[in-house]
């Protein structure tokens, strides 16, 4: 563990935290918008949601190995590559709207402060160490 990871140097501050959060919330509103605008499946927008929480349970084989799979699961390229191939794979709407799901996931998390982890622990994120949760 480095003392920059566990003090929450290298994260985000102020002027620059607030805009990375309104990025997330324009993330957010923008998959909503699309995911309307495509007609897609309500209920599985509401049943996918959280889906990408379940990155949580890689913090039972420890905080490098969460944060890992935690990022995987929470970075946007996955989710973009997805958007693209929904877009040209029209036959299968599932595809863009999983893709459409995970972004809004991911931009509600960064609006909300939730960023990508540092391996010192959960609360060492990229916008900063979150307050109120248990050490590590």
């Amino acid at each position: 563990m480095t003392e920059p990871e566990t003090t929450g140097a290298g994260a985000a501050t102020g002027g620059v935290r607030i805009m990375l959060r309104f990025e997330g919330l324009a993330l957010f509103v923008l998959a909503l918008m699309l995911y309307a605008s495509a007609g897609l499946s309500w209920w599985l927008f509401v049943v996918l949601f959280l889906a990408p929480d379940l990155s949580f349970l890689g913090y039972l084989a420890g905080s490098k190995v969460g944060a890992l799979i935690y990022n995987i699961a929470h970075d946007t390229a996955l989710p973009v590559l997805l958007v693209i191939g929904g877009y040209f794979l029209r036959s299968e709407p599932e595809v863009l709207a999983i893709a459409l799901i995970w972004l809004a996931h991911i931009g509600l998390d960064r609006a909300l402060g939730f960023g990508l982890k540092y391996a010192a622990g959960f609360r060492f994120t990229h916008l900063g160490v979150l307050k109120g949760w248990a050490k590590g």
